[in-house]
């Protein structure tokens, strides 16, 4: 399976690694990484960028929202000035697929024009106008489910069954994306681990991950760091790697075509022996 990103074609036939570049200063685990006394530091910024492209690193996802329960509101302007900036530098200094990780049809449309390769939506192209940006862009978009709102989806979430409604949603938003006029191979699902679902719901989703989507429309995952993780081993953010590893090697195993993590050499070598010995 082959997704075309821009000018960029992104082969799926294996999973491919999509490298977070938080330009938050609020983020759960990276915010306010890529800032210096001034603001938003664009060196630092791009630096990151050039590491997840030496460590094999497929495709990097630009956010300038955090999406953590409590965070902050931000405003357009500030998404703008977070965002296409950094869209725009790594574009002309780097060979990759650039996704940016936003709800804000401005962002969509600027970020497109700088250089972005892929839309990554958590709130699935459901703002006014979102729709209609992401199919003026051409480009291909994520769509995530999300119970709720970033500021309130933890709160007590509840499902009958969880897999069915995931995949209900998904396939709701893939039939308004069509209408609007995005063809469906441009159209990617990603079931939102940890937004607004408790941990037994995401290890449904996981076990059940096939379930989840047509087999034409690739998968995105992203349990990186997470706080399921924390809560199932007793562990902080700053020693989650291992569980954020063996997710990934789990979410692979299952067929996801995209990965999203923060840790992306070390889940590149997880992936190639994995690989090795699933394909010897």
């Amino acid at each position: 399976m082959q997704l075309t990103c821009g000018k960029r074609i992104l082969d799926l036939s294996r999973p491919q690694i999509m490298g977070i570049l938080n330009t938050t200063p609020d983020s759960f685990s990276d915010g306010g990484s890529y800032y210096a006394q001034g603001g938003l530091d664009l060196e630092l910024a791009l630096r990151r960028a050039e590491q997840i492209c030496s460590e094999g690193g497929a495709i990097i996802d630009i956010g300038g929202e955090s999406t953590r329960p409590g965070a902050a509101t931000v405003t357009e302007q500030q998404e703008l000035e977070r965002v296409v900036p950094v869209v725009e530098a790594i574009a002309q200094r780097l060979d990759v697929v650039i996704s940016v990780d936003t709800s804000t049809p401005a962002v969509m449309r600027e970020s497109a024009s700088a250089g972005a390769g892929l839309i990554n939506d958590v709130r699935a192209l459901k703002r006014d106008g979102a729709l209609e940006a992401a199919a003026d862009t051409g480009l291909p978009v994520c769509v995530m489910h999300m119970q709720g709102e970033p500021g309130s989806m933890q709160s007590n979430p509840e499902y009958t069954d969880v897999v069915a409604e995931v995949r209900a949603f998904l396939d709701e938003r893939l039939a308004a994306c069509i209408a609007a006029g995005i063809p469906r191979e441009r159209v990617i699902y990603d079931p939102g681990f940890g937004f607004g679902k408790n941990d037994e719901h995401n290890l449904t989703l996981l076990r059940r991950q096939r379930e989840l989507a047509p087999e034409d429309i690739p998968l995105l995952v992203g349990m990186s760091r997470k706080s399921m993780i924390g809560r199932l081993l007793d562990r902080p953010v700053d020693e989650r790697l291992p569980g954020s590893l063996a997710l990934a090697m789990l979410s692979a195993q299952r067929g996801a075509g995209i990965i999203r993590v923060h840790d992306v050499a070390e889940t590149v070598d997880v992936l190639k022996l994995q690989q090795m010995v699933d394909c010897p």
